[in-house]
C-alpha cells in the first residue's frame, strides 16, 4: 500500500515560512498532535534545523519539507497541486512566512513596500487563493494567517510591515465571510513581541542624516528591549494547533500581553490617547 495511503487518515496540514520561528515550532507541535505536516520554505538549505528539531522530538516521519517561494505563484501552483495529488487534500492551511521592513514611510524605497506587500500579503493571497478550490469542494478546512500585534495599530517606523498586516486582516475578514457557507473557518493570529529570532531578518532603512534619527533610535531602542525581555514563542505554535483542534474558531487570537495591551487599547481608549501613549513610549 502507498505511503499517503497509509497515512491518509492523518489530518494534512501546510504551513508556509517553517524554517525558523513560529512556523518550525508550530510545525513541531502539529506533528506531535498527529497532524502530518508539509513545512514549506524560500530556501530548503534551511529545513536542517527544522528536521533535527522534528528528530529530537520523535516526529520526524510526519514533517515533509517543500520548497515554497510564495512571491513566485507558478511555485504556488505547482506546490499546492503536487500535495493534493499525494495527499488528496489540505485540512489546514497556515499563512505564516513573511518578514518585516522597518524605517520612516518617507525613508523606506517603493522597492522595499512592494517586495514587502508582495511576501506578507500578495504571497498569503496566491497560496490561499490556490488552497480554496480544494477546501471548498470538499466543505471543510481551516486558514489560519498569522498577522502581528502591528495589524492592530500602525506604529512609527513600521509603516510598510504595518500596511502589509492590515491588509491580512482585511482579507481575512472579508474571506471569513465568503467561506462560511462552506464550513471553513478563517481566523488570525495576532502575535505580540516573542524572542523568534525574527529580529536578525528585519531589513532596515534610514538615512544617516535622517531628520526623524531620534525618533528611529527611541524605537529601535524599545523594540531591542521588548525583544530581550519577550516570552517563548512556544505559545504562539500552541495557540495555532489550538485553533487546528477547534470546531468553531473565533475569528481572531491575540498572543503576548503587549498585543493584548494594543488590541484593548484599540478598542477601549480614543485615538487621542492611544496617539499620546504611544508618543511618549516611542519618539
Amino acid at each position: 500500500m502507498p505511503k499517503a495511503a497509509l497515512l491518509s487518515s492523518q489530518p494534512i496540514a501546510l504551513i508556509t515560512g517553517a524554517s525558523s520561528g513560529f512556523g518550525l515550532l508550530t510545525s513541531i507541535r502539529l506533528a506531535q498532535e498527529g497532524f502530518r505536516v508539509i513545512a514549506t520554505m524560500r530556501d530548503m538549505g534551511k529545513k536542517e534545523a527544522l528536521l533535527a528539531k522534528a528528530k529530537e522530538n520523535g516526529v520526524l516521519e510526519r514533517i515533509e519539507t517543500m520548497k515554497l517561494d510564495i512571491t513566485d505563484h507558478e511555485n504556488v501552483a505547482a506546490v499546492i497541486e503536487t500535495v493534493i495529488q499525494r495527499w488528496e487534500r489540505i485540512d489546514v492551511l497556515i499563512n505564516n512566512a513573511g518578514y518585516a521592513v522597518m524605517g520612516v514611510i518617507e525613508e523606506v524605497p517603493m522597492a522595499d513596500w512592494r517586495a514587502q506587500l508582495e511576501t506578507n500579503f500578495f504571497g498569503t493571497v496566491a497560496v490561499t487563493k490556490a488552497v480554496l478550490p480544494h477546501m471548498r469542494t470538499r466543505k471543510q478546512g481551516k486558514i489560519i494567517n498569522v498577522s502581528s500585534g502591528a495589524g492592530i495599530i500602525g506604529f512609527s517606523n513600521t509603516g510598510a510591515y504595518s500596511a502589509s498586516k492590515f491588509a491580512m486582516e482585511g482579507f481575512s475578514e472579508a474571506l471569513r465571510l465568503e467561506l462560511m457557507s462552506f464550513s471553513i473557518p478563517v481566523v488570525l493570529v495576532q502575535p505580540g513581541t516573542y524572542d523568534t529570532g525574527i529580529a536578525a531578518k528585519h531589513v532596515y532603512r534610514s538615512h544617516s542624516d535622517s531628520p526623524y534619527s531620534h525618533m528611529i533610535e527611541r524605537f529601535n531602542h524599545f523594540n531591542a528591549k521588548s525583544e530581550q525581555n519577550s516570552p517563548n514563542p512556544i505559545h504562539v505554535a500552541n495557540t495555532i494547533v489550538k485553533i487546528c483542534k477547534a470546531r468553531a474558531p473565533k475569528l481572531r487570537y491575540t498572543c503576548g500581553s503587549d498585543a493584548k495591551l494594543i488590541f484593548l487599547m484599540k478598542k477601549m481608549l480614543p485615538w487621542r490617547v492611544i496617539e499620546w501613549t504611544l508618543r511618549k513610549a516611542l519618539q
